[in-house]
């Protein structure tokens, strides 16, 4: 059965974020693994998909200090090393939850 990728309501946690999906599933992220997997053309070239931003210089306790929604399909996050520009649609997000699942 398909996931609904709305989310309901969003939380920000000591290095964590939580998501409530419109499903009423509930899922939290480290704020380090969602700014690691940040998509925005400062951390990924463009053309070729390269990943610009090293994994080591994000702090481990990186924090999300606050969100925008993005219409009603993403969110932009401010981390509190200053990064902001990254939008993760709510697809991605739901596609993040599952990959840390399947790994972890």
């Amino acid at each position: 059965m398909p996931h609904d990728n709305t989310i309901s309501a969003i939380a920000l946690n000591d290095g964590a974020v939580t998501i409530t999906w419109a499903d009423d599933t509930v899922s939290t992220l480290s704020a380090q693994y969602l700014r690691v997997n940040c998509a925005c053309a400062e951390c990924v070239e463009e053309w070729t998909n390269r990943k610009l931003l090293d994994p080591a210089t994000v702090p481990t306790n990186l924090q999300a200090e606050d969100y925008l929604m993005v219409g009603k399909y993403a969110v932009q996050f401010l981390w509190s090393d200053g990064h902001y520009t990254g939008i993760y649609p709510f697809d991605m997000l739901r596609s993040l939850v599952d990959r840390q699942a399947a790994s972890g």
